[in-house]
């Protein structure tokens, strides 16, 4: 009897045993890519939700995931909270991080923006009141840093959404606003600062505020940071923070815009990096293991591989499947390019809706998702076909999570697990 009931208990757990984790923003390889199978086209308020949970707020933040937890970060009344809810739906445990809110664009953002991230021992959580913290995964605080305290308050007009970049037992983060631009990295393990480096811009009128994320690309034993804002695009190394090459022209000097500001981050891919401007301007595609100093429009020896002159992702980050680039613009269509040229090669409407969360790919279909509700299942060709198109009743502004078998919707309401039941 004991052996059979290990054997229902084993059955039991045996697909989330099997499951891809969804360490962090853009998933397990930082490309938005996804190897789970068995994933449905299509889904609505009463069809293929496996579960719908209330959040204790609402929050722009991804979740992640590792195992049966599911970590995400919310705005709970006056209190930022980091929460940790299974995959059968249940919330486990709800910690106060930090205090207060700052609203982006009234309903845009929100303090609870940045996404979590998790190495299967620890989670790690950034709010906008600037507490960067780690707690085990029984909601036990491990250490917690006021970065805001420590490397100077923040003055950036839409709030604070920087998602620290993870990998190989550090944490790397950019803090970029008005007053400071700091690239800092800490252990881990202990939250201790291993270094601290300014990068420099000639930056002018909101570029400073920056609202992407640093990145971390590797290929092999080959790894650097990826900083992305104020003007340009910048390669460092782990061990200091030495700049490595820098991308320029992102806001043309030639006709410079004063509001111009970063809120895209790089598509990271072991090959060719994907550098997003804003204001539907250029979008810049780089070969990492050959960056090298200043990298200008046509600067081929120093590793610039295309430049496309307009129509850049103001918002979600791109994705690559099968050498076809896919650019969904903020509120218009997604774009699909030949990802080793940069030519065009289609364009699918699907919505007219803002577009904040970035999409991701996985079981043959690139998943869309609109900040109103409507989303969408597209077949990633050349000539994007749409499989489905489909809404659900609530704002979304985090990017989808895949695992288990399963995609993980977060809302400002609601997280719902979508799968087959």
């Amino acid at each position: 009897m004991r052996r059979f009931i290990a054997l229902l208990a084993f059955l039991a757990l045996a697909p989330f045993a099997l499951a891809e984790n969804w360490p962090q923003w853009r998933g397990p390889t930082n490309d938005g890519h996804s190897t789970e199978t068995k994933l449905p086209s299509e889904w609505g308020e009463d069809k293929n939700v496996v579960w719908k949970i209330v959040l204790p707020g609402p929050g722009a933040g991804t979740p992640c995931i590792w195992g049966e937890k599911i970590f995400l970060t919310a705005v709970a009344d006056k209190n930022l909270v980091l929460a940790c809810y299974s995959t059968a739906g249940d919330e486990l445990w709800k910690k106060t991080i930090g205090q207060g809110n700052k609203a982006a664009r009234g309903d845009e953002g929100n303090s609870a923006s940045a996404s979590c991230s998790t190495d299967g021992k620890r989670v790690y959580a950034f709010v906008g009141d600037g507490h960067l913290v780690a707690f085990d995964f029984d909601g036990k605080e491990v250490w917690t840093v006021d970065t805001a305290k420590e490397y100077g308050a923040f003055k950036i007009q839409f709030g604070a959404h920087w998602t620290p970049a993870l990998h190989d037992g550090k944490l790397y983060v950019a803090l970029l606003h008005q007053t400071a631009q700091v690239v800092v990295a800490f252990d881990a393990e202990s939250g201790k600062e291993l270094w601290k480096v300014d990068r420099k811009s000639d930056g002018k009128g909101e570029s400073p505020d920056v609202y992407a994320s640093p990145f971390v690309w590797s290929k092999g034993k080959d790894a650097q940071l990826v900083v992305h804002g104020n003007d340009y695009c910048t390669g460092h190394s782990l061990k200091d923070g030495t700049e490595l090459w820098r991308v320029t022209e992102l806001n043309p000097k030639s006709k410079y815009n004063n509001f111009w500001r970063a809120v895209a981050s790089p598509l990271i891919t072991p090959d060719l990096l994907v550098i997003p401007s804003c204001k539907n301007g250029v979008t810049v595609a780089i070969d990492p293991s050959k960056a090298k100093g200043e990298i200008g429009p046509g600067a081929s020896d120093a590793g610039e591989v295309w430049r496309i002159a307009k129509d850049t992702p103001d918002v979600p980050t791109p994705v690559i499947v099968d050498g076809h680039l896919f650019v969904w613009k903020e509120n218009e269509s997604l774009l699909a390019y030949n990802a080793k040229t940069g030519k065009p090669t289609g364009s699918l409407k699907v919505t007219n809706e803002r577009h904040r969360a970035s999409p991701v790919y996985a079981d043959g279909k690139l998943i869309l998702v609109g900040r109103e509700g409507t989303m969408a299942t597209v077949k990633p060709t050349a000539e994007p076909e749409l499989i489905s198109k489909m809404k659900l009743k609530d704002t979304f502004t985090a990017s989808p999570a895949i695992s288990g078998g399963r995609i993980y919707l977060r809302g400002w309401k609601s997280l719902y697990a979508i799968g087959e039941k």
